[in-house]
């Protein structure tokens, strides 16, 4: 890591034009550690965009300079410009292109410098620059660490704090995954004392739901299947069941870990069909202890992601999904 944050040091020693993006359905740590780096970067005085594949969820909308961002989804043209009169961009919470949808085949043909700072494991290597943490629980953690071994940690502020806080705490399930350590609540430590209300950040993630939620969170319970002898939960939303109930982005987050509230399952799935394109569903894999989410996800599903929370794909009807997904899990 040393070596990669003096190299980007060097850059930003004189003033760049500067795109920050991320990955496909931006997340809390997507969100959080974008908009830390977006207020850092303004700080040094650099011109400074944030660019997202897609839209957020709506409970994002209240994070510190979202206003300013930019969605390639809503104007492809605007955003390739910005991208084309960059100095730098850098790539926070993914490590691979495919991740970032129409953006990313954007960013594969950007001429100036690609900086990559991520925490997931096994990047395909596109970046100029790499910063790579597998063990580091979250992006914004990275941030934090990026800026404390620049030496500009009197830089960070109450909107940087903030922005930091909510990535840590949406990626490590509000500090219970086993990544957490005493370097974690350390860094959280040291935020609370730029006057960051923790309170209220949770409650705008947690608790500021749309009836549109608790009824796709009812279907899903409805839909629950355990695996006994595999310890396992598992859930599906159809596309009827988004449309028949108003999904809003964001409503179905969170719904796979209800499965780990079980006593004796270990590993929670559930298969999300997409809103707009019949059979094709979004796979959402959550675990406990030493279950690898990651290694089954990229073994059956084209996915990935970290030991206890991954991500995957399945193309086909929910019958041929589901049927699938046993037969793998046998395997595995």
């Amino acid at each position: 890591m040393r070596v990669s944050i003096d190299k980007i040091n060097q850059l930003l020693n004189s003033k760049k034009t500067i795109t920050i993006t991320t990955h496909t359905n931006p997340d809390g740590d997507a969100i959080g550690s974008s908009f830390a780096l977006y207020h850092y970067l303004l700080k040094l005085n650099h011109n400074v965009k944030v660019i997202t594949p897609n839209k957020h969820p709506d409970f994002l909308d209240w994070v510190p300079g979202i206003d300013n961002l930019e969605i390639f989804d809503d104007n492809p043209e605007k955003c390739n410009k910005i991208l084309d009169t960059s100095d730098l961009v850098f790539t926070l919470d993914f490590n691979d292109l495919k991740r970032a949808s129409k953006l990313g085949l954007a960013i594969n043909q950007f001429k100036g410098i690609t900086i990559m700072i991520d925490h997931h494991q096994n990047p395909v290597g596109y970046s100029d620059i790499e910063i790579s943490e597998p063990n580091i629980t979250s992006t914004s953690e990275m941030i934090y660490m990026f800026i404390k071994m620049s030496g500009k940690i009197d830089k960070i502020d109450k909107n940087i704090a903030t922005c930091i806080y909510l990535g840590m705490m949406t990626d490590t399930g509000s500090f219970q995954y086993r990544g957490v350590n005493s370097t974690t609540h350390d860094i959280i430590s040291s935020l609370l004392t730029h006057g960051v209300d923790n309170n209220k950040i949770y409650n705008n993630v947690y608790n500021s739901n749309e009836i549109s939620k608790l009824k796709l969170l009812s279907v899903a319970l409805k839909n629950l299947e355990l695996i006994i002898d595999k310890k396992t939960a598992l859930m599906h939303i159809c596309q009827n069941d988004l449309i028949k109930n108003n999904y809003r982005k964001g409503d179905s987050e969170g719904i796979v870990n209800y499965g780990l509230t079980l006593r004796g399952i270990q590993f929670s799935v559930i298969f999300i069909e997409d809103e707009n394109e019949k059979n094709k569903f979004k796979i959402s894999f959550r675990s406990k202890e030493d279950f690898p989410c990651n290694e089954f996800a990229s073994n059956f599903f084209d996915g990935g992601g970290h030991l206890n929370a991954a991500g995957g794909i399945f193309t086909g009807n929910l019958n041929s999904a589901i049927e699938y997904f046993k037969k793998s899990l046998n395997e595995f």
